[in-house]
């Protein structure tokens, strides 16, 4: 579905002027050539895959393999507070916890990947040396400032930058 700019193009008002966008990196193919790593009979030795489908594979795995072990978790929790089931909203199925114990194993994932490996983090310089003046000591600045000071002349050294005298 990434290749249709309906499902990518961020929608801003209820016109179909929004149609037309640059949907960005994640949604634009990236080549893998996949050479020894497949047998020789095998058809396709390139594959164009967009990064939202490694996204999307790495949230289907979790969800299938690890998010149901979350009811597990739920009736541990519940066995250590002697609770038969979380509530009786259903009768015989132990209440709406019970049927979303997976659930919340899931959306604590998926919120955590999206913050870890989705969603942009735009540090400025400012922000970045804001950082550094008010979680690190004195000493620890000046010993950033001057392992700093040596990589750039390693640098300058390296690459014989007329821009670094």
């Amino acid at each position: 579905m990434g290749r249709f700019q309906w499902f990518t193009c961020p929608r801003k008002d209820l016109s179909t002027g929004w149609l037309q966008c640059d949907p960005g990196p994640m949604f634009k193919p990236e080549h893998y050539y996949l050479g020894d790593w497949v047998p020789h009979w095998f058809p396709w030795k390139d594959v164009f895959l967009m990064p939202v489908q490694w996204h999307a594979l790495a949230l289907g795995l979790f969800a299938s393999i690890i998010a149901p072990f979350g009811g597990f978790f739920a009736s541990g929790f519940k066995r250590a507070f002697k609770i038969k089931d979380f509530g009786d909203s259903i009768p015989g199925h132990g209440g709406i916890t019970d049927r979303m114990d997976c659930q919340m194993v899931m959306a604590v994932f998926a919120y955590i990947y999206h913050q870890s490996f989705i969603s942009p983090h735009n540090f400025s310089v400012d922000a970045i040396l804001d950082q550094i003046l008010r979680n690190l000591t004195y000493e620890e600045q000046r010993n950033l400032y001057e392992q700093l000071g040596e990589m750039l002349g390693n640098l300058c050294k390296a690459d014989k930058l007329a821009a670094c005298l």
